[in-house]
Parts: structure tokens; sequence; C-alpha cells
């Protein structure tokens, strides 16, 4: 399939216009061919990457879906906007990226999954009404939903775990797939003879073909959806967020992208033995999971992961057909692209599954973007090895609508990349990536004997080394020059004290940030200091002639002479 990226030739300052911002469900950052997978070619994803710039060392503010989305969306840690786990809701009143574009001009408009819980009761106790503009925008991490699905409409026992059913199953009903969870039974089963449908959950299912066939798939519906909506913006700026549900498990793919890689593409493990040698008990608990014991299995690796990289092709070629018709429509040259994941997953390395804890497959994630301005010509194409984090795209986005993410800083914890994408390589950057997570939810805080307010774990790291707090607990330390597959832990090593106590500090002094602030800017704060005197506040005073005399007038009609 062509793609048609073209480069940014709109002149003055504000190139862009429109904001494309891709979002993939737990796509590792080394599963791409511009990331170095020797075997999955993701020929369209490359070509954004020729054209912008590729980040490589970019870390979620959390490494689970709603958390890290929460960060992205809100441009605030964890430990800001409080959303810490998955179905934890963002609180009604917190700032997220349509509350700082739409005054800018900009609509922001969701198509795919945000794992956004809305916050019903503080809506209930400031009288906002669910239904309203500004209730749905509160409910959705402040997108106007085109067409939210999240991708999970899974039921059991007690119930649906999504709060609504997404617009997908009535359109696979349309389409004459039978029953009313066509996204389980058809998108995510797989036949099992005589036209019975076997689960994808089922992981020894993951080779065989999906029953639904290929257009009617997930992602090409995902980015029809995206298409849909652009042709109907007409003139007017947008900030556009698709975001895919894959490769997301379950994981199962439509023919052809089931068959498309095999057991011989599947990379070696990173994982070593003696890591289950006494290990940390954080770590140890992480691997007694069921998801991590099941991947622990070298036949479910070669049956799960070629389909795992057949999804992800699939994605590559839906951009191509995204990209040629932004291309044909003019789009390319300003609208600003960024094609990101919300975290990664271990496929076993570590004798891991899923993702939660910091090893780098879980925590740092792609991270292309391609800026059609002028000013970015020198960088096109570069690979960017600098500290990023995900929530330098929400201020990111607000310089790019023409406005002021500085001004912002209060509330935006992130810094905006334009400096980098414009290349000022002179430019002071961040010393520290920080991630959180909060593993109250879990069973291991049940193993662990952790009351819910102590099961939270940090992660700091330099690039060069990788320090994990664990409340309670011994840290855990990684070398990553020396050990780049990260499979000696330092944190009880006495030789490597300087660096525990160097990084320790470095999170510690994060932790001293001011962040809750949010309702008066650094700028606000400065023109306020003295204002109480101006008001007629004259604390301190013994004799009128201390003070100026224009400091009295509020109160005497006369002045001292």
């Amino acid at each position: 399939m062509a793609s048609g990226l073209g480069r940014g030739t709109a002149a003055g300052n504000r190139s862009i216009k429109n904001i494309l911002f891709i979002m993939c469900d737990q796509l590792r950052f080394d599963y791409l061919s511009c990331g170095g997978h020797p075997h999955l070619k993701t020929p369209h994803i490359d070509r954004l990457a020729a054209r912008g710039v590729r980040f490589t060392n970019t870390y979620v503010q959390s490494p689970i879906c709603g958390s890290s989305r929460m960060s992205y969306y809100t441009g605030r840690y964890v430990d800001s906007h409080g959303a810490s786990w998955n179905g934890v809701p963002l609180k009604a009143g917190e700032m997220t990226m349509g509350d700082y574009l739409r005054p800018l001009g900009m609509q922001t408009v969701l198509v795919g999954k945000t794992h956004m819980v809305a916050d019903r009761e503080g809506m209930e106790r400031l009288g906002v009404d669910p239904g309203s503009i500004i209730g749905v925008r509160v409910s959705q991490c402040g997108f106007d939903p085109f067409d939210r699905d999240d991708g999970m409409y899974s039921v059991g026992p007690d119930g649906p775990y999504e709060e609504f059913r997404p617009r997908y199953l009535r359109y696979l009903q349309d389409q004459g797939y039978e029953g009313d969870n066509g996204w389980h039974d058809w998108a995510n089963s797989a036949d099992g003879g005589g036209n019975m449908p076997v689960s994808g959950f089922a992981m020894r299912h993951a080779r065989k073909p999906a029953r639904v066939k290929e257009d009617d798939s997930e992602t090409p519906y995902m980015t029809r959806r995206a298409m849909e909506f652009i042709e109907g913006a007409g003139s007017e700026s947008w900030c556009l967020h698709l975001s895919f549900i894959k490769p997301h498990w379950p994981y199962i793919a439509p023919a052809p992208y089931n068959s498309m890689y095999g057991p011989e593409h599947v990379l070696p493990v990173q994982r070593d033995e003696r890591e289950k040698i006494n290990p940390h008990p954080i770590f140890r608990e992480f691997m007694n999971h069921r998801v991590s014991k099941t991947f622990s299995r070298e036949d479910v690796r070669r049956e799960v992961i070629p389909v795992y990289m057949g999804l992800i092709k699939q994605i590559d070629d839906q951009m191509g057909i995204l990209f040629k018709f932004l291309e044909d429509r003019g789009s390319m040259d300003n609208t600003l692209i960024v094609f990101t994941a919300d975290h990664g997953d271990y496929l076993g390395d570590h004798w891991l599954g899923e993702k939660d804890l910091f090893h780098e497959p879980s925590v740092k994630v792609p991270l292309i973007i391609y800026d059609p301005s002028p000013a970015a010509d020198v960088t096109r194409g570069t690979v960017c090895d600098r500290l990023v984090e995900a929530i330098d795209l929400a201020p990111t986005f607000v310089d790019a609508a023409g406005g002021d993410s500085k001004a912002q800083s209060h509330r935006l914890e992130g810094r905006s990349l334009f400096p980098l994408l414009h290349g000022d390589n002179d430019i002071s950057w961040r010393k520290f990536a920080i991630s959180e997570y909060d593993y109250a939810p879990t069973q291991s805080a049940v193993a662990l004997n952790q009351e819910p307010r102590n099961a939270r774990l940090f992660m700091v790291t330099d690039g060069r080394w990788k320090y994990m707090h664990v409340i309670g607990f011994r840290p855990l330390l990684f070398d990553m020059q020396n050990d780049p597959q990260e499979l000696r832990d330092l944190g009880d090593d006495p030789a490597y004290a300087s660096e525990h106590a160097r990084l320790d500090g470095a999170l510690r002094q994060w932790q001293f940030r001011l962040s809750q602030r949010t309702t008066r800017s650094e700028a606000q704060v400065i023109a306020g200091r003295g204002r109480s005197l101006r008001r007629g506040v004259l604390i301190g005073v013994w004799d009128e002639s201390e003070v100026p005399d224009e400091l009295w007038s509020g109160y005497f009609k006369y002045l001292r002479k």
C-alpha cells in the first residue's frame, strides 16, 4: 500500500493547523522495523520516522493503560492527577488536552480508546449533568467522542467490563455478524469447528484466524472512522486522537495477519535463570502471576508473538491508507502527526507477561513526531536520544495550537518537544525520567501483605542507570550500559551505594516538586506579590510614615502633608 508522506511547505509561523495523535495499545518500542526489529517490517511507520524525529528514550508515567493515558491527556504525573490504576476515575476538574486546545480554536476529538473512568461522584457533587456537553467532556478525558471504543467488551458473571456498549458492536451486527457481542464472538474469537467460536482469551488459539473479516476487524474500522471524522471536519482545526486497541490482547488477528509470521521470527527471550535466584520480593510476586507463568513457556511465546507481530503489521498497513488519505487531501503540509503507545508488553522477557513493572519492554515506548513546519526541516529523519516523558506531548500540542505551554507550567508538568524538533541541541533538558505504579489492586499486594496506601512503586532513570523504589522493601538498581537487558539487579550490592544514593536523591527531589497549585500560574504568583498592601492590609505598621501615603488612601480622604 502506498504511503503519501509529504514535507511541510506552509509558510509563516502557523504551519500546523491540525494534530493527529495516534496511539497503539501495548506496543513495544522495539517492535517496529525502524526500531530495530529484524523481521517485522513496518514501512509506513518507518516513512513517518524518515520525515520526522524518532525519540528513542521515551518513558510512560505508568506502565498500565489507564494511568499512563491519564498522564498523556493531562500532561501530569500520576502522583499529580491521581488516576493511579485502571478503573480509578480521573478527578472532575482535572484539566485535559481539550481544555487547553479548545480555547486556542482546536476541537479535540476521540476515535478509539482512552480507558477513562468518569468521576461520577465528583460530577454529582458539582452538579454537572453527564449528558451535557461539559458532562460528556469531563467523562471522556476532555475529548468529544466521535467513536469511543476501549476494545474490552468482555463479559463475565458480574457483567461487562466496560460501562457502555461501543458503536463497533452495532457495526458488526449491521454487517451481518450474529449475536450481541461481536467484539468477542467474532473479532476476538476463532472458529473451533462446526462454526462454533473459541475465545481469543485462551492463547492456545492465537494462531487461528479471527472469525471476523479483515476489513471488519478493529484496526481498519478505527482507521475508517478517523477518516470519516476528518472528511466531515471541513476547514475547522482539530486534534484527533486515533487510539488503536491493538496489539493489546486478546492476541488474535484476522487473516492474513494471523499467519504472516511464524516461530522462526520470534526473537530470543531476554531473561536469565539467575533472575529467579533470591529475587526482589516484588519481582518474585509478579513472576508468580498467571500471565507471567504462561508467557515463561517457550511454546506460548512461539504461538503468541507471531500474532502480536501480525497485529502490528496490520496497524502499519492501515497507516499507509491513512497517510495516503491525508496526502490526497493536502493535509500532510499542515498536520502534526504523533505515533506512540501507552506502554509495552513483556512477552515473556524477565519471566513476565503483560506490563506493570519498569523493565524497558514495559515502560519504554516508541515515539515518532512529524512536524510539517519548515523549522523542522533540520531534523527530518533523525533520531533523538534525549530523555522524553509521555507528559511532554500535552505542552507540545499547546504550542502547536499557538498557545504558550510555559505559561501553563503550574499545571503542565511536561516540556514542549518543539526545541528538539527544531534542532535546538543546546537547550537545557531533563536529567531524569520518572514512572510510577500502584500495585494495590493486584495479587502481589496481597502476597506481600501491603496495605493499599503503601503498595506503590517508583522508577527514576538517567538513561544509564535505572532505580526502582519499593515502599517497605529494598530498591532495585540496573546498570543499563553494562547490562542493557536488565538481567542483574544491583539494588542490594553495597558496591553501588553511591548510585543508589544519587538516584534516590533525584527521586526525592522530584517528590518535593510543586504539583497541586494548579489554579495560579507562576506569573500570577509573581504579580500578586505585595497585592494585599495595595488592598489595605497593612500588617506590622507602627507608624503611618512607614508606608507610602498612597496605601492609606483607601481609608482617609486626606493624605498627610
